[in-house]
């Protein structure tokens, strides 16, 4: 079968690869422990699937609008008001199954061939993806874990060219679990204006945020008529397999994004945007719950991976992330580079974990090693995993 070009550039995410391995093991009978997904081990607050089952019995199951039911989008437009201080009209937001289509129809509005979009790296992969399937040029913005693995602005600066169409940033930051200071976005914001580009600003981690307030670029002055929030009920409510997101966006921009979803998805189910509307006015109890939850299981893994020969890990500061150093691991096991890691330690100890190159392509002259940790589990898999990962690397 012969496939359009295009199909040649399109990505993939390969944290799913690696699941697809995890479960084939766990067929055959192996024990694996899996940091590699990132998915809240909670169940969905009980609250949240009420409403969805109430949505049912009331037949909730048509067609609604193609940007999303009017009640939820003024929620969203409120909860974002008091999130972000920024007020939001009901307009400006879209509702889409989950927040990908976000990422994937504001790209297609906005870029053309040829122009630049520069997205932080290492990064969620589906920016890098989707820049190359609308054969855009993708310039990645090194995040270093000297920086604490935050933007360095002369970087960035060095970066903008006339073709800069659009900046993509994510905080806190999946997969290292950095965030941006205010400062820093100030400091993103200023060129913005300045270079006449736009941001898309991944918020999906925003009620994980372990030090300090959260901050959004949408706040400052100048900024909203520039920026796409991304943000929906994944992350914050343990609702992945509802498939429920949104974008915050100037209003001329959301009429042509809903366009899109006409053309793609019609819209999004009805009985789930019932069930996102109680998950942001209901109570917010669990949410905060598993938030808590996640920054002690943060504080135990990087203490267990610092006691690793060979590893170092900087304490990260939102999502439920961590990106350890592990280039003398590596050496010390005479492996090329953590993609040699991640095997060994899936096949060898039973332990899965991802790659540094699962978050894009390295940066130019980018030497260390890193692996990503996602500490959605529970206290005790993190111990046993990490205990595993000890044996194994130290080979004791």
């Amino acid at each position: 079968m012969q496939f359009a070009e295009r199909i040649k550039r399109l990505g993939t995410e390969t944290a799913f690869d690696v699941l697809a391995k995890v479960n084939e093991l766990r067929a055959q009978g192996k024990d694996i422990i899996s940091f590699s997904i990132g998915e809240p081990d909670f169940n969905t607050p009980e609250n949240i699937k009420k409403a969805c089952k109430d949505a049912l019995d009331r037949n909730e199951t048509h067609y609604k609008p193609a940007n999303g039911i009017l009640e939820l989008r003024e929620v969203i437009a409120q909860k974002s008001f008091e999130l972000r201080g920024v007020k939001v009209d009901p307009s400006e937001v879209v509702v889409t199954p989950g927040a990908k289509p976000i990422l994937f129809h504001t790209l297609h509005a906005l870029v053309n061939e040829g122009d630049e979009v520069i997205y932080v790296n290492p990064g969620f992969p589906i920016y890098e993806s989707v820049i190359n399937f609308l054969n855009a040029k993708p310039i990645p913005l090194p995040l270093v874990e000297e920086k604490e693995f935050s933007c360095d602005i002369d970087t960035l600066k060095s970066l903008i060219t006339p073709k800069t169409k659009l900046l993509i940033i994510n905080s806190p930051h999946n997969p290292t679990g950095g965030t941006l200071s205010r400062s820093d976005l100030e400091a993103i914001a200023e060129l913005a204006i300045k270079h006449n580009f736009y941001v898309m600003s991944d918020e999906v981690y925003h009620r994980f945020s372990f030090e300090g307030k959260f901050e959004s670029i949408s706040s400052i002055p100048g900024m909203k008529e520039r920026t796409i929030v991304v943000d929906g009920c994944s992350k914050t409510y343990a609702m992945t397999g509802w498939r429920i997101g949104w974008g915050i966006m100037p209003a001329e921009l959301a009429k042509v994004v809903t366009r899109m979803i006409i053309n793609s998805d019609s819209c999004t189910a009805a009985f789930t945007q019932y069930a996102a509307i109680e998950a942001l006015k209901g109570d917010q109890t669990e949410s905060y719950k598993m938030a808590e939850e996640f920054k002690a299981r943060r504080d135990l893994i990087v203490s267990l991976l610092n006691d690793i020969k060979g590893v170092r890990c900087l304490k990260a500061k939102g999502a439920f992330y961590v990106f350890p150093n592990v280039t003398e691991a590596c050496r010390n096991l005479g492996f090329k580079d953590s993609r040699e890691l991640q095997d060994y330690l899936l096949y060898e100890a039973g332990v899965a974990v991802l790659a540094r190159t699962c978050f894009g392509s390295k940066n130019v002259g980018e030497k260390d090693e890193y692996i990503r940790l996602s500490y959605a589990t529970s206290r005790e898999q993190i111990i046993e995993g990490l205990k595993r990962m000890k044996r194994a690397i130290e080979k004791k």
